[in-house]
């Protein structure tokens, strides 16, 4: 997956998922809308035969939106982490 910066302002971030998809996008959505210092967030899928969703996000506060981005990024690896984990020690029993 390639990522593309489409925006970049103070409090303002979009980017492209050039090869990305609906599940991913939801889960960094759902990661970033739990942030208190993000005011939207949300993503849109321009064409449905390409794959290249766009996510946007702002920001309340003085924080970089990438740095917001990152966090949510960093929480969705966690949670891939415990259910990879969780799903092997029920599937090895």
């Amino acid at each position: 997956m390639k990522v593309k910066v489409l925006k970049k302002e103070e409090n303002e971030l979009k980017i492209e998922l050039q090869g990305g998809s609906h599940g991913i996008c939801n889960l960094i959505q759902k990661r970033l809308l739990e942030d208190d210092r993000v005011a939207f967030a949300g993503y849109d899928v321009p064409h449905p035969l390409a794959s290249s969703p766009i996510i946007y996000l702002r920001m309340k506060d003085k924080t970089q939106p990438e740095v917001a981005l990152i966090d949510a990024v960093a929480k969705v690896r966690k949670v891939n982490d415990a259910f990879g984990k969780e799903l092997n020690r029920v599937l090895k029993a």
